[in-house]
């Protein structure tokens, strides 16, 4: 792995730096994730939008259509819900569809509740591991094989803070965001030798989302970054000029 994640502040993305590529976002109906995969779009790469909430995944493709952009694929799923078949099947489709895949942008999280362990709902508990978790794993597993077959592969975790280190109440959320961030450094790992494939995760900090509403619903949100600020980042970690990074931990607020 390298020693340190090389990015500067001044990094732009190049025009059609994305470019027949073909890159898979999770969590795309709204926040980041639609913000995320307007900036690919607009960068030439062919997106798959993926989220529970159709009529936001029609919505995100409406946008990226009108402004004349790569045509997106809409593939609604519940993450929550989904089986290990339902991402073979998902990995079948894409093979069908596209051949091959270049990206993917674990995005879709689930906050579940603030409060101590001793209070915390099993339920929600298994709840959060699997949106936040178990499907990141699970759809990456199944994507392994055409992820192998793109020339310069690159898989982008969304994590957080909380995930690097613990704070009190933040339970499940904290718990699976730790998970993901050793799932990414196994990964990391186990690809760098024989395949073109790297994986990076990478902390937003705080933006004006769903999510940060429920953590913090007394926060004024306009102090927060717009979603659309804090997309650069991803592009960087999902093109070219990326290329050799892998196993690293971004904190987007150190790379503005």
């Amino acid at each position: 792995m390298n020693s340190k994640p090389v990015y500067t502040r001044d990094w732009l993305p190049a025009p059609g730096c994305l470019q027949d590529r073909v890159i898979l976002v999770t969590g795309a109906a709204n926040g980041i994730g639609k913000a995320v995969v307007k900036d690919m779009a607009a960068f030439g790469a062919t997106t798959i939008l993926l989220d529970r909430d159709v009529p936001g995944l029609e919505q995100t493709y409406d946008e990226i259509v009108a402004a004349g952009h790569p045509e997106p694929a809409i593939y609604p799923m519940d993450l929550l819900g989904a089986a290990p078949d339902d991402y073979t099947q998902l990995a079948r489709t894409l093979e069908d569809e596209f051949r091959q895949l270049d990206g993917l942008v674990h995005n879709a999280a689930q906050l579940a509740a603030l409060v101590p362990f001793a209070n915390f709902d099993h339920e929600l508990w298994f709840q959060t591991l699997q949106t936040n978790l178990n499907a990141p794993y699970l759809m990456t597993v199944a994507c392994l094989g055409l992820l192998n077959a793109s020339e310069d592969a690159s898989i982008v975790f969304t994590s957080d803070a909380v995930g690097r280190h613990g704070k009190a109440y933040w339970g499940a959320y904290a718990v699976s965001k730790a998970g993901l961030e050793a799932f990414m450094q196994v990964l990391a790992d186990e690809l760098e030798v024989n395949t073109k494939i790297r994986a990076n995760s990478i902390d937003p900090g705080p933006v004006r989302s769903t999510l940060r509403r429920t953590a913090y619903p007394a926060e004024n949100s306009n102090t927060l970054n717009e979603p659309e600020s804090v997309t650069r980042p991803f592009l960087y970690l999902a093109g070219p000029d990326s290329r050799g990074i892998t196993g690293q931990q971004f904190t987007l607020s150190q790379m503005l």
